[in-house]
């Protein structure tokens, strides 16, 4: 696995032994645990007069920061929302916490946040350094945080919008991620994302592929290399023959740890299902499987072309039905754009979908 970012002062998120040692979830999935109301870290409880846990809403302006978000009270909350990503269905897609208003929060905090929500990814929005952008949005997943990722660009831009914090009539913004801008645009339903530039990377042996997926090698689409490709995460990408051999596929921890090593993320696993369509899964050792990965998504379009599983053409669309087998349908889409006829890598990659509100509360005021 790749090492985790360090915070702002040059510390590694990984910690010794002790309170804030960050520990992998006991459960296989993400998203399946109820979310659970813990008192403040130091036994403390913030109470008003009334002996009621202190409460305080904000709203922001549509479109404005307000002078970088105002200053907050030790007695306020920060809110945050839930959203589905990837979906029109409430309760498919991928699941994203993101917590709005994070000014001020160290990053330890929002390490063990992410651990609470256990979800795949937990977004914090953040006053950008520069004004003419919509937001700062640092991504954490329950172990470490990501310099870039793909639902949680997308669903954090909808709760950003829903919330008044790029204006209505906004067609497109920037966001601040740790990987630089990630342009967004709104096309009627859906949001987009455009990816970083993408680089093709190393290929692996179909037989040492097929062990560590749980395969027979023959279901590995036989002129097709299993190989590295990153737009800023790389994925080892495998084309099976079919959709049968992509949900029969499992981890085998100790042999996985050989293919993509430090190399990868995860391995992307997908086949062809007719025209542009095409049906995926995206496995790791993190997290055990991942219901939506805009991240890998643009990348598995390339790949697709790259190597005749879709049609090349001046402007390529794509669907990539994901997280059917882990009982979180999704679909992701995916757009190509060719200005040469023989370029590997496209000049425009963006993947894009629906966003279904979950849920809307507030923080407790931990303690610092």
């Amino acid at each position: 696995m790749r090492r985790p970012l360090d915070d702002e002062g040059g510390r590694a998120l990984h910690h010794a032994r002790g309170e804030d040692e960050l520990r992998p979830p006991h459960h296989a999935r993400h998203g399946t645990r109820p979310l659970r109301r813990h008192g403040d870290p130091s036994g403390r409880n913030h109470r008003d007069g009334r002996g009621q846990a202190a409460r305080c809403e904000h709203r922001q302006a549509s479109g404005a920061w307000d002078n970088d978000m105002p200053h907050r009270s030790s007695a306020m909350t920060r809110k945050i929302r839930i959203v589905d990503v990837f979906t029109e269905k409430p309760l498919s897609g991928n699941q994203l916490a993101v917590v709005l208003d994070a000014k001020g929060m160290p990053i330890k905090l929002m390490q063990r946040i992410a651990r609470e929500m256990n979800f795949s990814e937990t977004t914090f929005v953040l006053p950008p350094k520069d004004p003419a952008n919509a937001a700062r949005v640092r991504i954490f997943t329950p172990h470490k945080e990501m310099p870039f990722a793909g639902h949680p660009t997308i669903g954090t831009a909808w709760v950003l919008a829903d919330e008044g914090l790029v204006p209505k009539d906004a067609k497109g913004f920037a966001l601040e991620e740790n990987v630089g801008l990630v342009p967004v645009r709104r096309d009627a339903s859906m949001f987009w994302m455009t990816h970083p530039p993408l680089t093709f990377g190393e290929v692996f042996p179909h037989a040492q592929v097929a062990k560590a997926i749980g395969v027979g090698e023959s279901d590995i689409v036989g002129n097709v290399p299993a190989q590295i490709v990153s737009t800023g995460i790389p994925f080892l990408f495998v084309a099976l023959r079919d959709a049968a051999a992509v949900d029969a596929a499992e981890i085998d921890a100790a042999a996985f740890g050989s293919v993509p090593g430090k190399n990868a993320l995860a391995v992307f696993l997908f086949a062809g299902v007719g025209g542009d369509r095409l049906y995926s899964r995206c496995l790791g050792l993190d997290i055990a499987e991942d219901p939506a990965t805009g991240s890998a998504s643009g990348p598995l379009g390339a790949y697709a072309v790259k190597y005749g599983l879709v049609e090349r053409a001046p402007k390529v669309e794509i669907v990539s039905e994901q997280g059917t087998k882990m009982g979180r349908q999704s679909f992701v889409h995916i757009e190509l754009a060719y200005d040469d006829d023989d370029a590997d890598i496209p000049s425009r990659i963006e993947v894009g979908g629906s966003v279904m509100p979950v849920l809307s509360g507030s923080l407790s005021d931990f303690a610092k």
